[in-house]
């Protein structure tokens, strides 16, 4: 059930880098965040295993400006036995965006309906006794957040605050062509998404296409709900859930 409450988030950076999979060794850029980046952004801030966050749109708000810097990268990827970065480093060109800021939409979908875990809860609501703000608009005004969002790459951090209602997005469109939408999970089994004939028009990437429905249906593994790992996230959960009371 997909509900039809929006949040927004503003996110803003000096770097990001939204990497195109077509390119192996150098890394190249989109010129718009990605829809699964934009769910990160999302998670970050309010994760739970009981629903998943729908990017509806990516409003971008500055001017696309690409820039090239030479990084030093591992020449494989790691495995099981450590590396010595010093004999297995190498230099590699990146084209990436500078100066990037956001505004994500999204709303939430839940796969079953629940009393006690309503949309309401996170996104908020509106009463007869004035509006109640959800914990998610909550963890934003204070900035509290799982881990810190990033824009495509760990070292480009994001910051993050709630949009003022003020901001406009670029006006222009912007030809992609075919982008990675996420990565769908099939019984466990990752699977790019790609969706096609993309563009941001007049500032706005939309991401209410069919790709997004399908995945609602990704298959994350979760552990067993009698295991003790779900043991822990609920009692994290619980004392999340008091702070924000």
């Amino acid at each position: 059930m997909l509900d039809s409450r929006v949040v927004k988030v503003k996110v803003s950076s000096d770097y990001a880098c939204f990497t195109r999979p077509d390119l192996k060794v150098e890394r190249m850029t989109y010129p718009c965040m990605t829809p699964g980046a934009a769910r990160g952004i999302f998670d970050s801030i309010l994760w739970k295993p009981e629903f998943q966050w729908y990017v509806r749109r990516i409003l971008v708000l500055k001017p696309i400006k690409f820039y090239s810097v030479k990084r030093n990268e591992i020449k494989f990827d790691k495995g099981r036995n450590p590396i010595i970065i010093e004999d297995n480093h190498t230099q590699r060109n990146s084209v990436i965006l500078k100066d990037v800021a956001y505004i994500i939409e999204a709303s939430i979908f839940l796969k079953e309906k629940s009393n006690r875990n309503t949309p309401e809860k996170y996104v908020g609501r509106k009463g007869i006794d004035g509006d109640k703000d959800g914990m998610f608009i909550r963890r934003v005004r204070k900035g509290q957040c799982w881990r810190k969002p990033y824009l495509g790459m760990r070292e480009f951090s994001a910051d993050f605050i709630e949009p003022d209602g003020m901001e406009d997005p670029i006006k222009e469109t912007i030809p992609i062509g075919s982008m990675l939408f996420d990565i769908f999970y099939n019984n466990g089994k990752p699977e790019p998404l790609f969706f096609y004939d993309v563009a941001v028009r007049n500032g706005v990437l939309n991401c209410e296409v069919s790709e997004n429905d399908k995945m609602m249906k990704s298959s994350h593994h979760q552990p067993p709900i009698d295991s003790e790992i779900s043991a822990a996230i609920y009692n994290f959960n619980q004392q999340e859930e008091l702070k924000e009371e």
